[in-house]
């Protein structure tokens, strides 16, 4: 059960430094502010789902959920 616990141990280290990574690559929100003057009407503004951001969003949402049940895993103190 030791060798799961270091495993699952690892596997967290990995998701916070992979979740950090992906946080900071991310566009702040404040840089949608051009969307007043219609700059927002470009493809990447209509096809924001596909787009780089899009993947950077969708990518963070998975890693949290991951990053929330490891925590809990490990703290269940089943190990």
């Amino acid at each position: 059960m030791e060798v799961l616990k270091t495993i699952l141990t690892v596997i967290f280290i990995i998701i916070s430094l992979a979740l950090t990574l992906i946080i900071l690559m991310q566009e702040s929100k404040s840089a949608g502010l051009g969307a007043i003057s219609g700059a927002a009407d470009t493809y990447w503004g209509k096809n924001k789902g596909r787009s780089m951001e899009g993947m950077l969003v969708r990518i963070t949402k998975i890693l949290v959920v991951l990053f929330v049940l490891t925590a809990i895993i490990l703290n269940l103190g089943v190990f």
